[in-house]
């Protein structure tokens, strides 16, 4: 049996030189995620809804990815399991054509809903640090003994746009992202996301509407604090697909999208000096 490893220089044959105890946050579960989101309802600005009105046709712009909401609660069904919420808030913007001359710049607000099923263990004890201040100071000024849950997300790809008349009395039509009924409608939105756009946004259900379909990557992992005798080797890339916790569905996903390579260069940096060609990939080369 090995001797045990204890803060200190070390000699290996890797090139670890030392050995060192540190507080962290401990990665206990992790995902990666490449979601094909079909037909999500844009609610534009209300300068932008006058112009899709008239609007003839609208071209693919751009997306970016405002604000990610997340909630953790545990799994009652499975202990040591957490669900993790995500909401993901976007600005969408196009251009839109009305029949001559230059087409018109229109922007609107796109709202995401993710859920994914990660182990982040057990844990009793409550975390307390004297960076709180005294205003937090009290009988349950403690950390809660929930994990923390991290996204991390780059900007999403535009895929297609499309222009939909609303419903009318009939048989609904609409796709199932946006729907037709009044319950499923976004009325609220935080102060920060509102005030990312120009002016007012249009929820009104009676005016012409404009879907997105949107290609979204992301890492998704739970962490707890911990104090840890490591040595750096690489990056850690999850390598297993996102699980969610409600039951999966049938959607065929764009064909286009499944075969873009996760975006491992936007998550983590170049690890060799500028000029040397060769970088190992640390998700294995799968794309």
């Amino acid at each position: 049996m090995s001797d045990r490893v204890v803060p200190g220089p070390v000699q290996d044959s890797c090139g670890i030189r030392e050995a060192v105890c540190i507080h962290t946050k401990k990665i206990y579960d992790s995902c990666r995620d490449k979601d094909c989101i079909e037909d999500l309802r844009v609610y534009p600005t209300r300068s932008s809804q006058a112009v899709i009105d008239r609007a003839l046709s609208v071209r693919s712009g751009r997306a970016e990815l405002l604000h990610a909401y997340i909630d953790v609660e545990p799994a009652n069904y499975n202990r040591g399991f957490y669900s993790v919420d995500i909401r993901y808030y976007y600005r969408i913007t196009a251009e839109a054509f009305l029949g001559g001359g230059r087409p018109a710049e229109i922007c609107g607000l796109a709202v995401f809903d993710k859920r994914v099923l990660l182990f982040g263990s057990e844990s009793s004890a409550k975390i307390f640090s004297s960076r709180r201040g005294p205003e937090e100071a009290g009988p349950a000024c403690g950390r809660s003994s929930l994990p923390e849950a991290v996204v991390e997300a780059v900007d999403p790809i535009v895929l297609s746009l499309k222009l939909m008349d609303p419903c009318d009395c009939g048989p609904c039509v609409c796709p199932p992202q946006g729907g037709c009924c009044a319950e499923n409608e976004l009325t609220e939105i935080p102060a920060c996301i509102s005030e990312c756009f120009d002016c007012e946004l249009a929820f009104d259900n009676g005016c012409r509407r404009l879907y997105v379909t949107l290609g979204q990557f992301s890492l998704v992992r739970l962490e707890r604090d911990s104090q840890l005798l490591i040595p750096m080797y690489d990056y850690c890339m999850p390598t297993r697909e996102c699980t969610s916790s409600d039951e999966e569905k049938d959607d065929d996903p764009s064909e286009i999208f499944r075969q873009i390579r996760f975006p491992v260069g936007e998550f983590f940096p170049p690890s060799t000096m500028p000029g040397m060609e060769h970088r190992e990939d640390p998700a294995g080369g799968e794309g």
